[in-house]
């Protein structure tokens, strides 16, 4: 259903003077892709049509049964439009670039439309580069991080501190440890199945129930996580910031003592 998808815009937009070309990417690209999952694709543009959401959804429209679409300000990416269409039942991402924008990306996709050869040739003289995290970035955060998921603790406000684990799996611990498996830094995409075993059950431990005693087992899961990964993957350029950890984890203690 996908192919049958993408064949159709592709068909739809050859008589589309504005259109330079359609590429998709993601999971298309590794052959990983299944009914479960969605369509990543790149629709370029002479004109820009990011930042006009009506004309971003006339475009995605055109492509099928349109059910619904919002643009992806929540993952900072505002020229995306996540879209669901019917016949079949289907989540499609549509990334609107004008062609400067093409050069600058993240994987080389592939190809469905190029009118006048224009997008491979920017593949061929450009280079994709994927976001990594920056390792400076995560230490200078993480011990504050941690002191604020005490403080929910020890105010009772579980919930809080429940979701806070969860942003850590994506933030840090997802990406670095698909980065120490050799994968791409994609969050917590595909971990059951990227990571080595021992990994994923040290991901796991930072899994919390809704009780003060298991969020905070699940917390020194997570610092002890991160520990390692740090001396795994962090280079003497890295500064770490001992003084704030070593008063973070007296705290720790501190917290754990209270009844």
């Amino acid at each position: 259903m996908h192919k049958e998808f993408i064949n159709r815009a592709s068909k739809t937009f050859e008589l589309d003077e504005n259109v330079i070309g359609l590429a998709v990417g993601g999971s298309w690209l590794t052959n990983e892709i299944d009914e479960f999952s969605d369509l990543d694709l790149l629709l370029v543009t002479k004109t820009k049509v990011s930042g006009n959401k009506e004309l971003m959804i006339e475009y995605a429209e055109r492509m099928g049964d349109f059910l619904s679409g919002f643009t992806g300000e929540h993952v900072g990416e505002p020229r995306l439009l996540i879209c669901l269409f019917d016949n079949p039942l289907l989540h499609v991402d549509i990334k609107f670039l004008t062609l400067d924008e093409f050069n600058s990306r993240v994987e080389d996709p592939v190809i469905y439309l190029d009118k006048e050869g224009v997008l491979q040739k920017a593949i061929n003289h450009s280079t994709f580069k994927f976001p990594y995290p920056e390792y400076q970035w995560i230490e200078d955060r993480f011990w504050t991080w941690i002191h604020y998921a005490l403080l929910k603790i020890g105010r009772g406000e579980y919930m809080e501190a429940f979701d806070f684990l969860s942003f850590l799996r994506m933030t840090v611990f997802g990406p670095l440890l698909h980065i120490k498996n050799g994968n791409l830094p994609r969050g917590v995409r595909k971990i059951e199945t990227q990571l080595q075993k021992e990994d994923f059950d040290r991901i796991k431990l930072t899994i919390s129930t809704y009780n003060r005693i298991d969020l905070l087992k699940s917390l020194r899961n997570a610092v002890s996580l991160y520990r390692e990964l740090r001396a795994t993957l962090f280079d003497k350029n890295v500064a770490l910031r001992t003084e704030t950890e070593n008063k973070v984890m007296l705290y720790f203690d501190k917290i754990e003592k209270r009844r």
